[in-house]
């Protein structure tokens, strides 16, 4: 999986590379740059202009030294300095220079006209922004716009600029990019929405970083990808049964969302369990079974809410069982939390907590600690922060941090779903997946998601192993889908075709 890296981890790179290995920063500027030009010019029609919007640091450099190297291949470029370029220091003050003694166009910055054939180069901030992008700044990034809506393409120099390159929060008000050349790796604001959406296509181009730095800077987070989620999945052995591939539990459903246990039950299927019972109230149980002949029942007597009564029968159905999934559409009420702590403490196996089994232990997360076994979480936005007694909003700001925290303050791993989807684990470690579309936004695509993890962990994978392959495997499952159907149809049991398809692609 392909490493994504912070600002800081960045510019510890940098220094490495400069200090210890002794390569000089303008030649990594140099490297930078070439890869800039040749993308703007990939980018340009034949007779198209090439504007540079620079600024003061490193970035405003790479700018600089860009416009030099579309000029040296008998293009029209011109910069356009939204700092002086009196007041640039080091390899940045020494691109500017070369640039003019080679008779370069700089001009202070102004509006400027842009369209069809042009390309406008955002060389003005990079991973360096701390704070909204105001006054001159901020009219830089409102020309980008006109620019782009007049037809020209914008390239962003390593991070469109208004970004935060660790969240991919916008900073008030950002650069909208049809392509982005970043440098040496990626960064967290190009695969954090919506950051993300404002990329365009992404480069990640080489600037000589010695080999093995960025592994032994051990990332923190990385993208997830089909090779590796396809390393971590067994091969069904030929003398296989249904037992050798997990028996999965799903306690799901209630009177009126009875889908949901059926979605959940299926995904388990559909994700390679041998076999799947779903444990629901008996008025439930009945239609859950109805949606599919695979799906074994168990009853939970009596009616009504989940609670402690219900711990005894529950610790029956979990008999034998290689893995628990609970929550699609159970009746929860004020007790449920409390056979959820009970049960978490009783059960060695793992255990996938969804949907309002999340919500009748928000403002409790505590218990998660007190399992038995290992605990699978997963929230979208919203039940994250009910969970952390947050804002939705505030979840969403920092991602990849807020799931990082949880899942190593609570020993669990963390599915935080989104565009995006997070999956972080109890040492620390992430992944985001970049697959995916809106039209999974629709009810019943997290069951499918939870039965199919559910699925993995049954047949051995570790937690964070499962989290990571189910999410890549339901969203390229959704990205198919979406190919053959498009998005506004899409509906939840779509996606269990969707993953069969991704088997077969895979051959398993």
């Amino acid at each position: 999986m392909k490493p994504v890296l912070t600002a800081a981890e960045t510019r510890e790179l940098d220094r490495i590379a400069i200090e210890v290995h002794g390569i000089p920063g303008i030649l990594l500027m140099e490297h930078a740059a070439t890869a800039v030009a040749r993308r703007a010019l990939a980018l340009a029609a034949p007779h198209g202009r090439f504007v540079v919007i620079a600024g003061g640091g490193n970035n405003g450099g790479d700018g600089y030294a860009a416009a030099r190297l579309l000029l040296c291949e008998g293009r029209e470029a011109s910069v356009l300095a939204v700092v002086p370029p009196e007041q640039l220091k080091g390899d940045a003050a020494l691109q500017a220079r070369i640039l003019a003694s080679i008779g370069g166009e700089i001009r202070p910055f102004e509006p400027f006209a842009a369209g069809p054939g042009d390309v406008v180069i955002d060389a003005l901030f990079g991973t360096g922004l701390a704070r909204p992008p105001r006054g001159v700044f901020a009219e830089a990034i409102a020309a980008t716009h006109a620019a782009r809506a007049a037809g020209a393409k914008v390239l962003a120099v390593d991070l469109p600029s208004g970004i935060s390159a660790d969240t991919g929060e916008i900073l008030e008000t950002a650069v909208q990019a049809d392509a982005t050349v970043t440098f040496g790796a990626l960064k967290r604001g190009l695969v954090c929405h919506p950051g993300a959406a404002l990329a365009g296509e992404i480069e990640v181009a080489p600037i000589s970083w010695p080999p093995g730095i960025v592994e032994g800077l051990r990332p923190a987070v990385r993208l997830l990808d089909d090779d590796s989620v396809r390393a971590l999945l067994p091969t069904r052995v030929v003398d296989g049964h249904k037992g050798t591939f997990g028996h999965c539990l799903v306690v799901a459903g209630s009177i009126g969302k009875t889908g949901a246990g059926a979605l959940a039950g299926l995904g388990a299927l559909v994700g390679g369990a041998g076999l799947c019972t779903v444990a629901s109230r008996p008025a439930a149980l009945s239609a859950i079974q109805a949606h599919a002949m695979e799906l074994m029942g168990h009853p939970l007597p009596g009616e009504g809410q989940l609670g402690p009564d219900d711990f005894e029968e529950l610790c029956r159905a979990a008999e034998g069982k290689d893995a628990v999934l609970i929550g699609p559409g159970i009746p929860r009420g004020e007790k449920t939390g409390d056979l959820l702590e009970a049960f978490l403490a009783e059960f060695e196996g793992p255990v996938v907590l969804d949907a309002d089994a999340l919500n009748a232990i928000a403002g409790r997360a505590e218990r998660l600690r007190r399992a038995r076994g290992e605990v699978v979480i997963t929230p979208h936005p919203g039940e994250m922060a009910r969970l952390l007694g947050t804002t939705a909003a505030e979840v969403q700001r920092d991602r990849i941090e807020t799931a990082r925290r949880f899942a190593l303050e609570h020993g669990c791993t963390v599915v935080l779903k989104g565009a995006g989807t997070v999956v972080a684990g109890p040492d620390g470690q992430a992944a985001v997946c970049p697959a995916g579309n809106p039209g999974m936004a629709t009810g019943g695509s997290g069951d499918v998601l939870g039965g199919l993890l559910a699925a993995l962990l049954a047949q051995g994978i570790r937690p964070a192993d499962a989290a990571r392959a189910a999410v890549q495997v339901h969203a390229r499952a959704g990205d198919l889908v979406r190919r053959d159907r498009g998005m506004a149809g899409l509906v939840a049991s779509d996606l269990l075709e969707g993953i069969r398809r991704i088997w077969a692609l895979w051959n398993l």
